[in-house]
């Protein structure tokens, strides 16, 4: 069975209404996990991308060649917006994305290349995992933690979810600091929505690829726990801090797991 990705969309986007319908006037105001970022200021950030594409704005977010710039741009604009503005203009605009990107799953357009900025080129069915990665980190990360909240963790259809994104964002988004692999490595997590794959290098500078394991010639595999992978993946919590178990070579793997850094 395939993932359900727009299931995944749907729930992780209700759970960031329901969370933002909790908050009083000083918490929207609080600092988030993301630096200078207000619990406002991120959901202002989902806003603007679900607003924005639907707007020409979708051609600037696909040529940039700086994401996070855009980001703040985008946020700034919406600082001096009420809470209740900003709500309104996520869940409005989010509700159209989910059918957008329910589109998006069918063939052909499914396998249709979409660019994301700097970060790569992906199938355009993918562009909702991006989507439940985003908000299932702001939401569970960022924004929960920053105010002692504690959240019901994903169940495992979302985490395969979001952990395609990590995956598929490897060979892309760490290109130039992968440049040393001369072997693949495996990526195995552990646990209900996960996987084994491997990342193996392509000659001639070009990205790698993500394959199913077992791939031959693997130096190394790195076995994780599938909930915490994003977090360490996009550098939020450190890997060495994680449940994160390396055999084969051990230097190697571990040149890898600091070259990892996931948008």
């Amino acid at each position: 069975m395939g993932l359900d990705r727009i299931a995944a969309v749907r729930k992780e986007r209700d759970d960031l209404v329901a969370f933002c319908r909790t908050l009083s006037p000083e918490e929207w105001k609080a600092p988030s996990l993301c630096e200078g970022w207000t619990q406002q200021d991120v959901v202002a950030h989902m806003a603007a991308i679900a607003h924005g594409v639907f707007t020409p704005w979708m051609f600037k977010f696909m040529s940039t060649k700086n994401l996070e710039r855009n980001n703040d741009a985008d946020v700034e604009t919406r600082r001096s917006w009420a809470p209740g503005q900003v709500l309104a203009e996520y869940e409005k605009w989010s509700s159209r994305m989910a059918k957008l990107l329910a589109l998006g799953q069918r063939p052909p357009l499914a396998k249709a290349p979409f660019k994301v900025g700097e970060l790569g080129v992906y199938p355009m069915a993918q562009v909702a995992s991006a989507s439940v990665f985003d908000t299932h980190l702001h939401l569970h990360h960022d924004m929960a933690p920053a105010l002692g909240r504690t959240l019901p963790p994903p169940g495992p259809g979302t985490v395969a979810v979001i952990n395609e994104w990590v995956l598929a964002g490897i060979p892309k988004m760490c290109k130039a600091q992968l440049t040393f692999m001369d072997r693949p490595v495996t990526i195995t997590l552990d646990g209900p929505g996960g996987g084994s794959w491997a990342v193996v290098p392509t000659p001639g500078g070009k990205p790698g690829t993500i394959q199913p394991a077992p791939v031959a010639g693997s130096a190394a595999t790195i076995t994780a726990n599938p909930q915490e992978f994003a977090y360490w993946a996009t550098c939020r919590e450190p890997w060495r801090d994680k449940d994160v178990k390396i055999d084969g070579d051990e230097a190697y793997a571990s040149r890898i797991l600091d070259a990892i850094r996931i948008v």
